[in-house]
Order: structure tokens, then sequence, then C-alpha cells
């Protein structure tokens, strides 16, 4: 038991702090914050988002294979496809918004210009979607953690 406590310690842990990095890009990626301190910030940011993301995955999997449930039951449960199919949605939508911060690191460093306002708008506006499908995540895990839609 003292395992299954270990394994879910470490998985809230990273969920937790990836959603904290992640409305801390959400938060700074605003047009009237816009300088080249947050430019940089913001690619420290989505690297330490990156690294908690693939965090939440490794004690996920962790969770399936060494919890107290075992392997094959997680693995029958439609709602931990549905958790991993919306985890890796989000983080397929977040390159999206990696890409735009790389790029606009390295056109700041090589020109001095900030990114337009319009696309740090849009990728702000997909940063918030991203965040919100996490409440989807979060919901599908206390269904699965009750027992709800188990097989």
């Amino acid at each position: 038991m003292i395992l299954e406590s270990f394994l879910a310690f470490f998985h809230l842990v990273a969920i937790f702090t990836m959603v904290v990095f992640m409305a801390s890009e959400a938060a700074m990626c605003r047009t009237e914050w816009m300088n080249a301190a947050v430019v940089h910030r913001l690619v420290r940011l989505d690297l330490i988002y990156g690294i908690f993301a693939l965090s939440v995955l490794l004690a996920g999997l962790a969770r399936t294979f060494w919890g107290v449930k075992g392997v094959a039951w997680y693995w029958s449960q439609p709602l931990l496809y549905l958790k991993l199919g919306l985890f890796i949605v989000i983080v397929l939508m977040s390159l999206r918004s990696t890409a735009s911060f790389l790029r606009w690191r390295r056109n700041l460093v090589a020109t001095g210009a900030l990114p337009p306002p319009d696309e740090v708008l849009a990728t702000r506006r997909w940063i918030m979607i991203e965040t919100h499908l996490i409440g989807l995540v979060l919901l599908a895990a206390a269904l699965l953690a009750r027992g709800v839609l188990t097989l």
C-alpha cells in the first residue's frame, strides 16, 4: 500500500506542477506584458512544462504497472484511453506554442523584434484551450478512480 501511495503522490505532484507552468505560460503570454525578458521566460517555462508533462506520463504509466489495481485492470478501462487520448492531444497542441516561443526568441535575438500582437493572442488562446482540456483529463481520472464506467 505504501508503493501505491508514493505512486499517487508523484503522479499528483507532476500533474499540479505541469498545470502551474501551463497556467504561467497563459498568464505571461499577453500582448500588454510582452517584452524581451518575457520571451526568454516563456521558452524556459515551456521547457519546464514539457519536463513535467513527461513526468505526468511516466508517473501514470508507473501507476498502471505497479499500482494496486494492476496492469490488466487499468488497460481494460475505456476511461484510461480517454485520459491518454486527451493528454496526447494536449501535448500535441502544446507543440504549436513551443514552436512559437522558440521562433519568437530566435527572431528577438536576431533582430530585436518582439512577436506581433496577433501571434501573441493566437498563442495565448491555444494555451487556454489546452489548459481547459486538462479539466476533462481530471474528470476522467476522478471517474476512473471511483470505478465509474469500468469494465
